[in-house]
Parts: structure tokens; sequence; C-alpha cells
């Protein structure tokens, strides 16, 4: 044992205070004793840095709110390009969004020259044979309406082979201008006939309405005067414009080039139109032939339109 070193973490005997030194304490009332210093013992001071504890309050002071942001919109994303709208001399004709910027050129290209060469037509025509017409049956000075509808005419002529060019260079970019990649099955070579056929039919009904055009003039008074028989001439070359345009889309049918069912479609409906109008007079005057022969080319057209809808998509290779 080290000396000064103690025996036990006691104090030793003999050091510890007399029993009944410190004073009695009285029982809490509500049972127990009491907590804090001893009686009798001045209060201990707190610990140097100690804050006092204070009792809690019974509620807590309201914090003043902050004035609320006001709610900010996500941006919006990206949107799609909207094809450009046309104005009202192209009937509001809003081109599709899905052309590339080079198509989207050449189709208002197309659509520009096609203007120049409507309106030159339906002038240069009415001009040409109504101006000869006067000419010959009053006075000489009807010539000079006929060269200006020559004038016309030409550039008419020019617009139009213009187009036409535009026309075959967006068809190499469209791939219904090019041949059915499904040209070896048999039911696309099968619908491209069948819509060849249709087409045929189309150029049939075009010349027959142009042709009773002509002839109902002679009923109409419109070869008794000058401006009828300029304007029997010109609703005449209408449907004979649209059969030669018919007729040039049999070869690329015969070839299963989708994009001649689509022109078909598309003039189909002018004839329907046509037709529709001619049953509807022949109701209101109750005209049986009339009625008889509108409803019926109707009719043909409604069905030949929903045949080459078909044909199409079969000569692209899906399912009509």
């Amino acid at each position: 044992m080290y000396p000064g070193q103690q025996q036990g973490p006691y104090p030793p005997q003999g050091q510890y205070p007399p029993q009944g030194a410190y004073p009695p304490q009285a029982p809490h009332p509500q049972g127990g004793y009491p907590q804090g210093p001893y009686q009798g013992q001045p209060p201990q001071a707190p610990y140097q840095g100690q804050q006092p504890y204070y009792p809690p309050q019974q509620g807590y002071p309201q914090q003043p709110q902050q004035p609320q942001q006001p709610y900010q919109p996500y941006p919006p994303g990206p949107q799609a390009p909207q094809a450009p709208q046309q104005g009202l001399g192209d009937a509001q004709m809003r081109l599709d969004p899905n052309l590339s910027a080079g198509q989207r050129e050449l189709v208002l290209k197309i659509q520009q020259h096609t203007k120049v060469f409507a309106f030159a037509f339906v002038l240069g025509i009415p001009l040409t044979f109504g101006g000869a017409h006067y000419g010959i049956t009053e006075q000489p000075i009807g010539f000079a309406a006929t060269a200006a509808g020559l004038v016309g005419l030409v550039v008419g002529v020019l617009a139009l082979m213009k187009s036409r060019g535009l026309k075959e260079q967006l068809r190499r970019l469209t791939p219904d201008a090019w041949r059915s990649p499904a040209a070896h099955l048999p039911s696309a070579r099968k619908a491209a006939t069948t819509a060849a056929y249709l087409n045929g039919v189309l150029v049939l009904l075009s010349l027959s309405a142009a042709g009773y055009l002509l002839v109902k003039g002679a009923d109409w008074g419109a070869y008794g005067n000058s401006l009828g028989f300029g304007g029997l001439l010109l609703a005449a070359f209408i449907p004979l414009g649209m059969g030669l345009a018919a007729a040039t889309t049999i070869p690329q049918l015969l070839q299963v080039i989708p994009a001649g069912a689509k022109v078909g479609q598309s003039l189909y409906s002018i004839i329907m139109a046509l037709a529709a109008m001619v049953l509807i007079n022949g109701v209101k005057s109750f005209e049986p032939v009339p009625a008889i022969a509108g409803g019926a080319v109707t009719a043909i057209c409604l069905g030949a339109m929903s045949l080459l809808g078909k044909a199409t998509k079969r000569m692209r290779g899906e399912t009509a």
C-alpha cells in the first residue's frame, strides 16, 4: 500500500457528520418530500453562463404573416410550328403542318401560279369567244376583246406549265408520287387497275358534262348573244379540263402510283357537287330527267370516292 493512499473511496471513519446534524424535513402536502434546497440552507446561485428558466406561457405570440407571392405559372414548353394561314384569296387554306420548309415553299408557289391560271382563264375564255361572237354578229370592235382574251389565255397557259413543273418537284418529295412498295402484291396491282377504271369513268363523266352544257346552251339562248356564248364556253371548259386531268392519272395508276387515286378522289368530289346541284334543281322544278340524272351521278361519285380511298390504302400496303 502506497503512502497517502486511502483504502477506499469513502472517507475515513469518524469524518461523517453526526447523525441528526441535518434539520428534519416536513413532508410535502401531496406526498413525498419537497424539491429544492434543504430547509435552512441558503439558495444556491445558478451556474455561471446558465440562463434562468422561465415557465412556459399559455400561448405563442403570432408571427406576422408574410404577404403571399402571386402564383407563377410554369413556363410553357416549345409548341409545334403551325402552318401559315393563307389570305382570303386562298379560301383560308391551311397547309399541312408536317410539310418541310422546302415543301411548304413549293406549295405556296403552286398556289400562286394556280391563282394566276384561274383568273387568266376565267377572264380569257369569255373575252376570246364572246368577243369573236360579237365581232362576227355585231361589230368588228369585238375582235379587240378577242385579242385581250388571247393574251389572258397565253398567261394562263404559262402559269399552268409553271405550276405543273412545281407539282412534279413536289411529287418527287412525297411518297405517294413514287411506285408503291407493295406493287409486287396482287392486291395492290388489282387496286391500281380498279382505280384506273374509275378514273376512266371520271373522264367519261366529265366529257359528258361538257357536252350536256353545250347542248343545253341552245335551250338557254346562250348562242344568241355574245355574253351568254362566252359564259357557256367557260362553264363547259371546267368539266373538260377535269376530264383531261383525270386522263393523265391513268398511266400513273397503271404503274401503281397512289397519287393518281388521290387526284381522282378530288375530281370526283367536284363532279358530285355539280350533280347535286342538278338534282336539287330537278326536284324544285319537278323535272324527272334532271333529278334522276343528278341523283345517279351523285351516287356514282360517292361510290367511286369510297373505292378510290380503299385503293389508295391498298397501293400503300395498308389494310383497307
